[in-house]
């Protein structure tokens, strides 16, 4: 939880209605009430965590957990995973817009873990011990610092509450919290500068408990410790700030040792960080502070296109680099503060990339659910007879739009094996191109160039990687280092990393078949989706909802992309396909082997168009006064020569403000610089900060076209 949501107007005025609220108890009570520390604990073997890079599976169902854990999380060295609360929590059917909205799940109503809307404690249970056996540590969510919003009802296990009354904390009647658990402060935070208040008083009008108290501190201690106990090796403590540090402390100073992994669980703190309280009061005995500060330039860096100075970062907020969790998003600015999220595209993952590939910090990679709603909860089941967790969530499925799955994005995916194989070393600066572009080296175990503007970046430059050919982590393709030089092609808001565990025995192989991204033009109906299909295995063999799935967005549409492996002699079309299982195949013969380049429907086989010419699309997000208009002006005829009148002048509407978009045609391979300029009705003109932007035009978006999306700056 955050420190200054506004998200639980709705959900407390509906909390208010008390028993509305009371959802029917399960159908056959449980013999016994679970708690974690009832949940048999067998003996483990000492085990170690693949690494560092953690995966945030954000409402996952502890199924869907252990199986992303032992398919992939697991094999491509991912060495931890953020999972949900697993405590009981409230059950709210409509708030804000949304039904069951997420944010229940950090209400706590106990601290047994029987069952929420993410599964019992048995799969919990299953879910630990699989992510174990496959290198993956879990990290719980851990909710301390307060109980549920005001009103009354029945939580996800059956346990009745009201406010300030929580009758059985385990199950079994032996603890409870009352009135007098949550003093000093029954009133809501309003001065935010007033440390006492912040850490005393109540976040957003949830129940603030006294941790002051040993009591209550020794409950919190029991329900961590039989996590624990059960094989948790970590957690992230939410609004960690809202409790007194001393008070954090000796909770998490006598906490158990972690089976299997060994030694203390790995702690890491939600703090916005500020002048009443800094990140630095949450880093004692090895703990981590959540970096907000990194967060916002990082990601405000590559939303705007502007990198090239982050090699040597900072130490943000005063944490050091064993004192930082960093991040890109997180479950709460996705909603509140986006500066770059999924929604974005090809830019947030080359952020995420950016991320592993850089030392600084420990790293959180975000991997949610679609959503349109902020409070919007994730894709369900519905009810279940006889369950009160309210609706319940469906398995994660990677390939379903209602999952988004951001660790898997080919950017991302291989990239915590990078940061395995770079280990602490060095970062050596190597090239910049601009404002958007970057590449360094890694110490002599890796190397990695991230281009956040247009065109291609095609690059030769000094490396200390040993000479080899290398698989790029960050995407498709293979790289040879030779004499100490390597050369590579950067594609449009893409990147190479290459690093010594990354070694292609075979290049062929390592490149997939050809593993190279395909870019299809293709225009849609609404609920349809475009599939690779061939004559191979890898293709389908000829069946459509077997073949390979090609993604597109709000940005990109009409081309999707995707990295089908393409055989030499491999027979395939394109085929749209509905929500139904309805199917359109393109007209014409079949296409046979790898594509040249980009593809358009009902283009002729063979794989491929050829291009003279390119029909390139600026887009730019830009907020104007009455009056103003939107140019693209550079160094070509096309745009202008610099001059503003003669310019490529953009447009908007209602529906897409502040968004201005507009196209030229040019040929093929024409290197450029541009900018944009807003020129009113009286001739005045303003131009966007910092350096030019540089780009060569190219099919890099198939079907003739390339599009360059950036930020006024």
């Amino acid at each position: 939880m955050s420190s200054k949501r506004h998200r639980l107007g709705g959900a407390l005025a509906a909390l208010a209605l008390g028993t509305a609220l009371a959802v029917p108890a399960l159908a056959a009570a449980p013999a016994s009430a679970a708690t974690p520390q009832e949940v048999p604990q067998a003996p483990a073997a000492t085990v170690e965590a693949n690494g560092e890079t953690i995966v945030h599976l954000f409402e996952w169902t502890w199924d869907s957990v252990a199986a992303e854990c032992a398919d992939f999380l697991g094999p491509n060295g991912f060495g931890g995973v953020q999972v949900s609360p697993p405590q009981e929590h409230v059950v709210i059917p409509s708030a804000e817009g949304a039904e069951y909205p997420w944010w229940q799940d950090y209400q706590p109503v106990s601290y047994r873990i029987d069952n929420t809307r993410r599964g019992t404690a048995e799969e919990f249970q299953t879910m630990v011990d699989t992510c174990r056996d496959n290198g993956v540590r879990i990290y719980v969510d851990a909710i301390i610092n307060h109980m549920t919003g005001p009103g009354s009802g029945t939580g996800s296990a059956g346990t009745d509450w009201e406010y300030y009354d929580y009758p059985d904390l385990f199950g079994d009647g032996s603890a409870a919290y009352e009135h007098g658990d949550f003093e000093p402060c029954y009133d809501t935070i309003s001065d935010w500068g007033d440390k006492w208040e912040v850490q005393n008083c109540q976040l957003l009008e949830l129940s603030d408990l006294d941790t002051a108290d040993p009591q209550v501190r020794g409950n919190i201690r029991r329900y961590l410790n039989g996590l624990v106990d059960m094989g948790v090796a970590g957690f992230r403590v939410d609004a960690a700030k809202h409790v007194p540090e001393a008070h954090v402390q000796d909770i998490f100073a006598n906490l158990n040792d972690v089976p299997g992994f060994g030694g203390k669980p790995d702690v890491y703190y939600e703090v916005y960080g500020d002048a009443t309280i800094p990140y630095t009061q949450y880093t004692f005995d090895g703990g981590r502070a959540t970096n907000f500060d990194y967060q916002r330039d990082v990601a405000g860096k590559f939303a705007d296109g502007d990198i090239s100075g982050l090699a040597n970062l900072p130490d943000y907020g005063g944490l050091s680099d064993d004192q930082a969790t960093v991040f890109i998003d997180n479950h709460d600015t996705q909603r509140s503060a986006p500066a770059l999220t999924h929604k974005d595209g090809e830019r947030y993952y080359l952020a995420t990339a950016f991320m592993l590939a850089h030392p600084y910090g420990h790293p959180k990679v975000m991997s949610s659910y679609d959503f349109h709603e902020e409070a919007q909860g994730p894709p369900s089941v519905g009810e279940v007879p006889g369950n009160p967790a309210g609706w319940i969530t469906e398995d994660t499925d990677c390939s379903s739009a209602a999952w988004i799955c951001e660790h898997r994005d080919p950017a991302v995916a291989g990239m915590a094996a990078f940061r395995n194989s770079t280990g602490d070393t060095a970062v050596i600066q190597r090239a910049t191109d601009g404002n958007s572009r970057l590449a360094f080296d890694r110490g002599d175990r890796g190397f990695a160039a991230f281009n956040a503007g247009g065109g291609t970046w095609n690059l030769t430059v000094d490396t200390n990687l040993p000479d080899d050919t290398y698989e790029n982590a960050a995407g498709n393709g293979s790289f040879t280092v030779s004499d100490g030089q390597v050369t590579v092609s950067v594609p449009a808001n893409g990147a190479v990393a290459l690093h010594v565990g990354g070694v292609c025995d075979d290049p062929e192989e390592c490149d997939g078949g050809t593993g190279d991204t395909l870019s299809a033009t293709v225009h849609t109906d609404y609920g349809q989706e475009v599939y690779v299909v061939g004559s191979t295995p890898e293709l389908g063999s000829w069946t459509p909802q077997d073949g390979v799935r090609l993604t597109t967005d709000e940005s990109s549409y009409p081309v999707w992309t995707g990295t089908p492996e393409i055989a030499s002699a491999a027979e395939w079309k394109l085929v749209k396909v509905d929500g139904s299982g309805n199917t359109v195949w393109e007209e014409g013969d079949n296409r046979v082997g790898p594509p040249s380049g980009g593809v358009t429907w009902g283009s002729s086989g063979g794989g491929g168009t050829t291009c003279t010419t390119v029909a390139t699309e600026f887009n730019v997000q830009a907020e104007t006064h009455y009056g103003q208009e939107v140019y693209v002006v550079g160094s070509i005829p096309e745009l202008g020569s610099w001059d503003p009148a003669g310019g490529l002048r953009l447009s908007t509407n209602e529906a897409s403000y502040p968004w201005w978009g507009g196209s030229t045609e040019l040929t093929i391979g024409t290197e450029f610089e541009y900018k944009y300029v807003k020129i009113d009705g009286s001739g005045n003109v303003e131009w966007t900060s910092g350096g030019n932007f540089v780009a060569t035009s190219d099919d890099s978006d198939g079907g003739c076209t390339q599009a360059f999306s950036d930020h006024w700056s």
